[in-house]
C-alpha cells in the first residue's frame, strides 16, 4: 500500500499543528490491542463492539462467530468504522478507519492471519484453519477483511485532525 496524502483539517486543529505522519497511524493500528467496530443493524441502528484485530498489508482483519451481531450485520451491510486509540485528552493519537468489510475464505490468508493473532495476542487467541473459517476449541470463526477508504488521525496534545484518503 502506498502512503496516502495527509490532509490537515485546520478548522479542527490548533494553529501551527502539523499532520500526523501516516507511519505513526500505521504503527498504532498494527500494535493496538483493542479496537472498536461499528456496523449497521438491518433496521439502521448502529452497533458498536470492542474486539481484537490484526492490521497487515494495509488492511484490518477480525474474527467473529457466524451468529454474532457484527457478522449478521456485515452480511447485510459491509460498511464499517474501526477505531482505536487512547482514553486520554492530552496525549496519543486516536484513529478512525472507514471502509468496507468482506469475508475471507482463502486458505493462505486465513493461515497468515491465524498466525498473526497467535503472535500478537498469545496462545489464547491461536486459531486453526478449516474450510473457509478459523477454528478454535470453542468453534468456528468467520474472518473479515476491512479495506479502508478513508482514515482519520486525531492527535491529542497539539490537537491535529488529519485525513488520509486511500481510494
Amino acid at each position: 500500500m502506498s502512503e496516502p496524502a495527509a490532509t490537515l483539517a485546520p478548522e479542527y486543529s490548533q494553529p501551527g499543528a502539523r499532520p500526523t505522519p501516516w507511519g505513526t497511524v500505521v504503527e498504532l493500528l498494527r500494535t493496538a490491542e483493542t479496537y472498536w467496530l461499528s456496523t449497521v443493524r438491518p433496521d439502521g441502528r448502529p452497533h458498536v463492539t470492542p474486539l481484537l484485530a490484526i492490521w497487515r498489508d494495509g488492511r484490518a482483519y477480525l474474527a467473529t462467530g457466524a451468529e454474532e451481531r457484527k457478522a449478521r450485520n456485515l452480511a447485510d451491510n459491509p460498511a464499517v468504522v474501526l477505531t482505536t486509540g487512547r482514553n486520554s485528552l492530552s496525549e496519543g493519537v486516536d484513529v478512525v478507519v472507514e471502509g468496507g468489510a468482506a469475508r475471507v475464505v482463502e486458505p493462505a490468508v486465513l493461515r497468515a492471519v491465524a498466525d498473526a493473532y497467535a503472535e500478537k495476542y498469545g496462545s489464547d487467541w491461536a486459531f486453526g484453519v478449516g474450510e473457509g473459517v478459523l477454528t478454535q476449541e470453542a468453534g468456528e470463526a468467520l474472518l473479515f477483511e476491512i479495506v479502508p477508504s478513508r482514515v482519520f488521525g486525531f492527535a491529542k496534545g497539539e490537537y491535529a485532525q488529519t485525513r488520509y484518503d486511500l481510494r
